[in-house]
């Protein structure tokens, strides 16, 4: 069948690819939602969050559905969402810890007789048999009708980096690189990579796979365009980590200083990352999903707040330096 959409996740990241289980929720999940079988996704939750008195979720692109009504809705009006009455699942890395699953994988929906591809995130909050919530991340260029604004879903205890402790080796090498401030420093952000490292996958639509040696250099000077901004502008803060020990996923949110505001038009938005290491321990693998370079882009009359309510959202006179009582560490 003819592939009228094609997406990078799985071509950039074929020899990569981890040995899917599917005895767990997440492929129960996709695969009841794929099927169009909304009672099979409405069995997999309960009515409401176990130790929390809060409604069952699914928080998507284009909105979030709380309760088993609102993720009937969600699970009616997916297919129909991206123009498809069929779609198939083409699993990429499937990252399991602490209570969360972390699904990578492509979505082939067909569409008037052809594909359209689009890399998806799926994250589930698990306890005992059931989920409790699913958050799902696209770049919003796959998604017909979509604006690009993705209200940060976690509110942050504090506006500032989050705590070093909380990763290992090269993931906290990279946060921590990634974050010292006024900004960043690219030699140790380099430093966590390995010779070969891929920097992408979930670039907006149309964007070209490029060969792996054009990949890999371009890997070893991402650090140079992140120092002109980051974390001066803007800076991520992890709100869930999941990690494996090879794989180390993120959700995140942007904490938005003045400076980012007025020189870069940036807005706080939702993101999530994925980091992939190699048998040594480099990062061989970088896979970032957001929607930062589109803020002008947004058309505020699509958005769940109003433009005057989002610049305020987790913004900062500037980016402090260290976190908390934890000074910055000087290389």
């Amino acid at each position: 069948m003819e592939i009228r959409k094609k997406c990078n996740l799985e071509r950039m990241f074929h020899d990569m690819k981890d040995d899917i289980r599917y005895d767990l929720k997440d492929t129960a999940f996709t695969d009841a939602l794929l099927k169009g079988d909304t009672e099979g996704v409405l069995a997999l939750f309960r009515d409401r969050k176990m130790f929390l008195d809060e409604p069952v979720a699914v928080d998507s692109p284009y909105g979030r559905f709380e309760g088993k009504e609102g993720i009937r809705e969600f699970s009616e009006g997916f297919l129909e969402r991206f123009g498809a009455d069929k779609a198939f699942l083409d699993p990429v890395f499937q990252t399991v810890s602490g209570g969360r699953i972390a699904l990578e994988a492509v979505v082939g929906f067909i569409v008037e007789d052809a594909v359209e591809e689009v890399p998806f995130f799926f994250v589930f909050d698990l306890c005992g048999r059931y989920i409790e919530e699913v958050r799902i991340y696209c770049h919003y260029s796959f998604v017909p009708g979509l604006t690009p604004y993705r209200k940060p879903i976690f509110s942050p205890a504090h506006l500032e980096m989050g705590d070093p402790n909380l990763l290992t080796g090269a993931m906290r090498c990279y946060y921590e690189a990634l974050h010292h401030a006024p900004y960043c420093d690219p030699d140790m952000i380099h430093r966590s990579f390995s010779d070969r490292c891929i920097v992408g996958g979930y670039e907006p639509w149309g964007t070209p796979v490029k060969t792996v040696e054009e990949m890999t250099k371009e890997a070893h000077s991402f650090g140079n365009f992140l120092a002109t901004y980051i974390p001066a502008c803007v800076g991520m803060r992890y709100e869930t980590i999941i990690d494996n020990g090879r794989t180390c996923v993120i959700e995140w949110v942007h904490i938005l200083s003045k400076q980012g505001r007025e020189e870069r038009n940036r807005i706080a938005m939702s993101g999530i990352s994925a980091y992939t290491r190699d048998d040594e321990g480099y990062l061989c693998g970088v896979r970032i999903c957001d929607y930062a370079g589109h803020e002008a882009e947004i058309d505020w009359t699509k958005t769940p707040v109003s433009f005057e309510e989002a610049v305020k959202i987790n913004l900062v006179d500037e980016f402090p330096k260290g976190c908390g009582m934890k000074e910055q560490r000087e290389y």
